[in-house]
């Protein structure tokens, strides 16, 4: 078996026809013409190390040249640029920035143009910041020149809340390793102090000492312990005493102190001990803050899913706007591999697309002409068209991270109980550690003030403060990884009661894709006709029966007054001619209750007879929720004999067809008068009430919006299984709540009984601490591999 050869610049496996390229005196095989003149040019430019340097395989470099020309206009360098001594200061995003070489690379590539003045780029972020004089270069030829070596550039997102993000991130490390560098140093001039048992040391040369562990101290104490003095002044405020509470008053009790014990000539000082204190809470503290950025990663990655440009078609011809001009109706070009700039409609005859950002789905989705297209989803190996539908803040992607902020923003009732517990604690504690200073100056009035310090640290309810938020942020990343989005905060804390699930049938048990098994045309209609009424009634519908009739005839028939009834069907009105599309109650009375019916003026015009697939994997999803306890009931819009089909199919007893909202709201409500907790399943408009009423419900992604807004749990991927996931991981945050509420009780407890006993000193007392908030953290982070 031969070993198959590879692009010498992105590594990729070469094709039948490979370019070759003499470099340095050695040939080398190039994948396409746009890695070969990458590598020409880095090589004409002296930069040839730079494969040498590289860790990581290059970028594919495209053989057409992306235009840039519209990020030089006026409006996109206000939104984007800054002013600078040198001229304009921006940061963009370098895609295939993965190493160090890469970075030098780019550092080497921009620094050669003329007006460029300083480049710095990061290959850990990804960014790299240009400042230029725009009179000499534009940015459009500074974004070509990335593009020719691989490095697709785009235009940073959000830089502001970046920006924020990472200096907090820098500060926080900042602290911390000053707090590091400091506290070794302070540990070693006190145990100089405390090694003088016999009290040989000379009063100078101890205070000495002091007056430097206190010079050492004091930067820690007041920048590094900043974080704790001012989240203790703001519990103040509030009257909320809590965590930073009782770790600023430790920290500052014992700085305090110790100065105290300096200035008078005591016998103690415990400035190591306040330093450990920074330490190990500051260490704890950026722990837990690495793990909430974890959890939000996701939603970050949503956020940062829509590009800023987009290619409009007018007249025959693609231009690039901004995506902030593109309107509804705009016909756009689809460049492969980018992602898609709004919500719209599939022109081309069929795209693939990947929606795993929406998704959770890793594979390829193959989308036709007529289906939508999701902002947040990138397109594959093809190009294509669509029609826009919804921009910006009114796309899909944008209503559901709304949603999901909100959900994020909000504290679950489990969080608010924690903290109410956290905030009696800390006043319980408060009060023990003043009877421990008591009760240890009766017996030895030398070791009072360093035990009621350790009870102090000790009592620092900080793993009990993580212990619910670490689960609960955790189990929400996780499901938004596979696709789950959670939208209240208080969904997964309710699904250990229910015990009835309620599913709507087309698009939740079925595939929610009906094709036509047969047409009845009655006349004075044909059945062409009666396809291109049908299409025209329900363009714009987003029930899933909808699809049926997509594409059907090509000249169309506009409709005035077009109304959707839910549950019964649409009308509209040519001319004074009424048209209904529905069940037969609605669009033909007294005709068999079977199939969809069309009728003008009441006179049945067509009969229309779908067929929609049940899932594949719904018999087993079903099976193991039958299996779990709860009770499985089906209610449906569709005929009695459609709905007995799905029913027995899928072993489900409860069942009702011809389901109105009404009735389903009517039918929901008497299992919660019964005593029953109700999970609705659905994915429809005449979902919508039905969710709202249940105890929790979850909506399919593929649905319409307003189910979706109205749902606890959006599953973005439209699959059962994922019902099946969520129960799963709300049981293991569950489980993961109790046991880090069990460990910080007991670890408190504990913690306090030995700190009272006299046989720890304050520091590592801080140690014991800043390990149970790890533990709790790390133990919330195993919540991921149930999710997977």
């Amino acid at each position: 078996m031969t070993k198959e050869a590879h692009c010498f610049h992105c590594s990729e496996i070469l094709g039948p026809a490979p370019v070759t390229l003499d470099m340095a005196g050695t040939p080398r095989q190039f994948c396409c013409l746009g890695c070969a003149n990458a590598a020409r040019w880095i090589e004409r430019e002296g930069l040839g190390d730079y494969y040498l340097l590289r860790s990581q395989q290059g970028s594919k470099v495209d053989e057409n040249p992306s235009d840039y020309s519209a990020w030089d206009r006026d409006d996109v360098t206000a939104a984007h640029c800054r002013p600078c001594p040198e001229g304009r200061q921006i940061v963009l995003l370098a895609e295939g920035m993965h190493c160090a070489a890469c970075a030098w690379l780019i550092q080497s590539a921009l620094q050669k143009d003329p007006g460029v003045a300083v480049v710095n780029a990061n290959a850990i972020n990804g960014r790299v910041e240009v400042r230029w004089n725009p009179e000499k270069s534009s940015l459009s030829s500074l974004c070509a020149q990335l593009a020719r070596l691989g490095y697709r550039p785009y235009l940073a997102v959000n830089e502001a809340y970046e920006q924020e993000k990472r200096r907090e991130r820098n500060s926080l490390l900042l602290k911390l390793g000053l707090a590091a560098l400091v506290t070794t140093q302070t540990m070693m001039f006190s145990e100089a102090l405390y090694l003088d048992t016999a009290g040989e040391m000379s009063f100078a040369t101890r205070d000495f000492f002091r007056w430097l562990t206190f010079l050492l101290c004091s930067p820690v104490v007041f920048y590094s312990g900043s974080e704790f003095i001012r989240g203790m002044l703001r519990e103040l405020r509030l009257g909320r005493p809590g965590m930073d509470t009782l770790a600023a008053s430790s920290i500052l009790l014992a700085y305090f102190a110790s100065l105290y014990q300096t200035l008078t000539g005591g016998d103690h000082i415990w400035f190591d001990a306040s330093a450990m204190f920074v330490l190990f809470l500051l260490s704890a503290r950026i722990l837990e803050r690495f793990a909430r950025n974890t959890a939000r990663a996701q939603v970050d990655l949503l956020a940062r899913a829509q590009p800023q440009f987009a290619w409009r078609i007018v007249d025959g011809r693609r231009e690039q706007y901004p995506i902030a001009e593109v309107r509804p109706g705009d016909v756009l070009f689809l460049p492969a591999g980018e992602p898609v700039p709004a919500d719209g409609i599939l022109l081309s005859p069929a795209l693939d697309v990947d929606e795993s950002l929406l998704t959770g789905e890793s594979e390829l989705q193959t989308r036709h002409a007529g289906d939508t297209l999701l902002a947040g989803s990138t397109l594959g190996p093809g190009a294509g068209e669509m029609r826009v539908s919804t921009t910006g803040q009114n796309t899909q992607l944008s209503q559901i991270l709304r949603l999901v902020e909100q959900a994020q923003g909000s504290k679950p009732a489990e969080n608010a109980w924690a903290e109410r517990l956290a905030s009696r604690f800390v006043l319980i504690m408060f009060a023990v550690t003043i009877a421990a200073f008591a009760i240890w100056w009766q017996i030895d009035s030398d070791k009072a003030f360093p035990v009621a310090l350790a009870v102090l640290v000790a009592a620092c309810p900080c793993a009990l403060s993580l212990a619910v938020p670490a689960a609960v942020s955790s189990a929400f990343d996780a499901l938004a990884r596979s696709g789950v989005l959670v939208l209240s905060p208080d969904a997964l804390s309710k699904l250990g009661t229910i015990n009835h699930i309620v599913f709507d049938k087309t698009g939740t048990l079925t595939t929610g894709k009906p094709t036509l098994r047969a047409v009845h045309a009655f006349t004075p209609c044909n059945e062409a006709e009666a396809l291109q009424l049908a299409y025209s009634l329900e363009i714009g519908s987003k029930h899933p029966l909808a699809a049926a009739f997509t594409g059907s005839g090509a000249a169309q028939p506009v409709f005035e007054a077009l109304s959707v009834i839910p549950g019964h069907g649409v009308s509209g009105r040519i001319g004074n001619d009424e048209y209904r599309l529905g069940k037969a109650e609605y669009a033909a009375a007294g005709q068999a209750d079977e199939g969809i019916w069309l009728s003008r003026n009441g006179h049945v015009l067509a009969q229309f007879l779908l067929h929609d697939p049940i899932k594949a994997e719904a018999a087993t999803d079903l099976a193991w929720l039958a299996d779990s306890g709860m009770q499985t009931h089906l209610l449906s819009g569709d005929s009695i004999e459609r709905v007995r089909y799905v029913a027995d199919a899928l072993d489900i007893t409860n069942r009702q067809a011809r389901a109105t909202p009404e009735r389903k709201l009517d039918y929901l409500r008497n299992l919660q008068n019964t005593g029953g907790r109700v999970l609705m399943v659905g994915d429809g408009i005449n979902d919508a009430p039905v969710m709202a009423q249940a105890d929790v419900s979850m909506a399919m992604g593929s649905g319409a919006w307003l189910a979706q807004s109205n749902a606890d749990i959006l599953l973005m991927n439209s699959r059962l299984k994922q019902v099946r996931q969520v129960f799963a991981v709300a049981d293991h945050m569950h489980r993961l709540m109790r046991q880090n509420l069990r460990w910080a009780v007991a670890y408190n407890g504990i913690a306090v009984a030995i700190a009272l006993s006299g046989f720890i000193h304050p520091g590592y007392a801080s140690l014991g601490m800043a390990g149970s908030s790890l533990l709790v953290t790390l133990n919330a982070l195993r919540i991921y591999r149930t999710a997977s």
